[in-house]
């Protein structure tokens, strides 16, 4: 795919991940349409992208909520007279124990609302969004590209069993979407990154970021950069298609 003057919607794109991906695709001059439930922070990242040289729009959306997300997909595809592809990067964490036993006594358990809060935001709206994308790229005939953002997590991690669910469901989307979507001409993939510099990571305490950067085989945390290439990649080469794939600096082999 040629990026000039095709329409991207990256969601959660106002800040870490999804601002990254779009200040690298920006020199590239595409049309890049923010998702974001902030309204001052996606006019920041607004700015920014149409500094770094493309054209951009920002949208107030719940990607939980079928009717605001077909909506907002159907109002990007009518303002700019296509829409080409989607980065599915809005997420949430709600970590907890899934039992926090002592001494033989169960004392906390993961609630049904940290479980319902994250399923809500990554699983369902990667699903709504993903679902409202390709309705409108088989109305314009174009084709197009979806990519789910996963995570390292998804093949399980400590205190994450609601973020792992979704993560691993994001990535097996992205694979069952390929198999139907590609006689429409669109392509589907996701990316897994490890641990990312992004600004919730790096609140961390020092010593608990040392440590993991010391479990990484390259010795360091990935930038947020890094995962922006690997979508620039998957928009770029035509041939990439139902694979997920992990950029981790080598945590999983």
């Amino acid at each position: 795919m040629d990026l000039n003057g095709k329409v991207i919607v990256i969601t959660g794109g106002a800040q870490g991940l999804g601002l990254a991906t779009a200040l690298r695709l920006s020199p590239k001059q595409p049309h890049i349409a923010l998702i974001d439930t902030n309204t001052e922070t996606l006019a920041e990242a607004k700015q920014l992208i149409e500094d770094a040289g493309a054209t951009a729009s920002s949208w107030i959306c719940n990607v939980t909520q079928e009717d605001e997300v077909d909506q907002t997909f159907n109002q990007i595809a009518a303002q700019t007279g296509r829409l080409d592809a989607v980065v599915n990067n809005a997420g949430i964490t709600r970590d907890s124990l899934f039992l926090k036993v002592k001494d033989g006594v169960v004392e906390k358990r993961m609630s049904l609302g940290q479980w319902q809060q994250v399923i809500d935001v990554n699983l369902t709206g990667t699903f709504l969004c993903g679902r409202a994308a390709a309705t409108e790229m088989v109305k314009a005939g174009n084709g197009g590209c979806i990519i789910n953002i996963s995570s390292i997590s998804r093949h399980g991690n400590v205190g994450q069993t609601n973020y792992t669910a979704t993560k691993a469901g994001v990535a097996a989307m992205a694979v069952t979407w390929s198999k139907e979507l590609a006689r429409q001409g669109i392509r589907c993939a996701a990316i897994a990154p490890g641990y990312i510099g992004t600004e919730m990571v790096l609140t961390m305490k020092s010593e608990a970021l040392e440590k993991i950067a010391a479990g990484i085989p390259v010795k360091r945390l990935g930038q947020p950069d890094e995962i922006a290439k690997t979508v620039e990649f998957i928009l770029k080469n035509d041939y990439v298609n139902g694979r997920v794939i992990e950029v981790d600096g080598g945590l999983r082999i």
